[in-house]
């Protein structure tokens, strides 16, 4: 039997470029607690009612403290840049290039960003 080829459902050669990828002006970090951060990106799949409930792509932003309220489960590979994430209440923990993290729906802690940093992101 043979078995038919699965069209991938993620432009994987955007995927493969993400760490070069163009990315999108998304303005200014909501979650900034300092100076003005600002982001970049660019959605490579999204589902559900108005593309809310699942979502991967690419982010970038700069250097700064913020914020974060989890109200989605996120997983994160770090293409570049270092950052330290503290959970409230918890121990600090060093993210850089190839290190991967999955926050919980309900996380809620600070991102310091030491530079610019670059990731996939996956919500769900």
């Amino acid at each position: 039997m043979t078995v038919p080829p699965v069209t991938p459902v993620v432009d994987t050669s955007l995927l493969a470029a993400a760490a070069t990828a163009e990315l999108e002006d998304w303005g200014p970090l909501a979650e900034a607690t300092g100076s003005p951060m600002h982001t970049h990106g660019v959605t490579l799949w999204a589902a559900g009612e108005s593309g809310g409930d699942a979502e991967a792509g690419v982010w970038e932003c700069t250097a700064g403290p913020s914020y974060w309220v989890q109200d989605q489960h996120e997983f994160v590979h770090i293409l570049s840049g270092t950052l330290t994430v503290t959970p409230d209440g918890g121990s600090p923990l060093s993210l850089g290039p190839g290190d991967c993290a999955v926050f919980p729906r309900g996380w809620r802690g600070t991102w310091d960003l030491h530079d610019t940093v670059r990731k996939v992101y996956v919500l769900f």
